[in-house]
């Protein structure tokens, strides 16, 4: 069974997970040009539980017949050590969904900040709560507080892109969004500590702790969690949508989908799926709270995704080009930091 303990490693390992957080939005614009979300999310959810069940049969079970193996390690943690990944499985699904609502209502210059801002301060500070690990509070505060505010620089320009454009959100629609992300935020904040709770990270040990799990099996079951809550989470998405007309015959446009677009939304789910298990396998190195707060720093990768390839400030003015430089730098300093804190 892989983990990592080099502390160096672990950092490079939260980059990937960074990136891949960040990054498989794309497959969503891709399939988002015929696909309606709601079904596409499907597909998305789909592909992270096959490669959530890949990634334990695989590197989780590296050891035959060990205890930490990912088989043997599901079957001793079975009980109630299950209900906290299985819930934070569950309120993961509900917030991802309503992130994307505030997303299609208002836009992702008031989803991302208060959204993943929310997100990114509550989990890293709830992780750390629960495994300090002796790292440095206020250098992680401090690191928090200038990716915080290079996500505010984000949000402003494209309020400015908006602006020029003269695409600026009316105010209902801009409350209702503002909503739907605080609460998309405040659920999100928990899925990371909750999951951590029962992972043991002491593989030097013979066996796993009582009760506890590998970040294989935890991961698994979190999985199962989101697959789960998919069928009362998303249905009701499709039946009361915050944007476009309800989906009343879900099943039958579903499998009317070209078998691309299916495996483009699976590509989603696995690339976010990679990203996480990577937020766990170096929590052992790193500490819970770094690896987290690092991962959740996605929303930078995201908006060079969109500078960069998808054109999105195309002609927008130069204070635009200003904040995002702004927003690059601060971001970096704050990963900087919490790179800092985490020695």
């Amino acid at each position: 069974m892989y983990y990592c303990s080099n502390y160096t490693l672990a950092v490079a390992l939260c980059v990937v997970c960074m990136f891949c957080w960040g990054s498989w939005g794309n497959t969503q614009k891709l399939a988002g040009k015929t696909w309606r979300f709601e079904l596409f999310y499907w597909d998305y959810v789909i592909g992270l539980v096959l490669f959530a069940l890949f990634a334990g049969l695989t590197l989780g079970s590296t050891v035959s017949g060990s205890p930490w193996a990912f088989a043997a390690n599901l079957k001793s943690s079975f009980g109630p050590a299950w209900l906290w990944p299985l819930a934070a499985g569950i309120v993961f699904n509900l917030s991802n969904i309503l992130l994307s609502a505030s997303i299609a209502v208002a836009g992702m210059s008031v989803a991302f900040p208060v959204g993943v801002g929310l997100a990114l301060v509550g989990g890293t500070v709830f992780n750390y709560l629960f495994n300090p690990a002796g790292k440095s509070l206020s250098f992680i505060l401090a690191g928090l507080a200038l990716i915080v505010v290079s996500i505010a620089c984000n949000a402003m320009a494209f309020k400015v892109k908006q602006s020029a454009a003269g695409q600026a959100a009316d105010a209902s629609a801009t409350k209702k969004g503002l909503a739907l992300a605080a609460i998309a935020g405040l659920l999100m904040m928990w899925f990371s500590p909750l999951v951590n709770k029962v992972i043991d990270n002491a593989f030097a040990n013979p066996a796993p702790a009582e009760g506890k799990m590998t970040a294989y099996t935890a991961f698994f079951v979190f999985a199962v969690g989101i697959f789960v809550s998919n069928f009362l989470w998303n249905t009701i998405a499709m039946r009361r949508p915050v944007q476009g007309e309800p989906i009343l015959d879900g099943a039958r446009r579903y499998f009317a989908g070209s078998p691309v677009t299916h495996l483009v939304g699976m590509l989603g789910g696995a690339i976010w799926s990679l990203g996480t298990l990577l937020s766990f396998v170096t929590a052992g190195a790193a500490s819970p709270a770094i690896a987290y707060a690092l991962g959740q720093g996605a929303t930078l990768v995201s908006a060079l995704w969109g500078i960069l390839v998808w054109r999105e400030f195309r002609g927008a003015p130069k204070s635009a080009g200003f904040l995002n430089l702004g927003m690059i730098v601060l971001f970096l300093a704050g990963i900087a930091l919490l790179i800092v804190a985490g020695q």
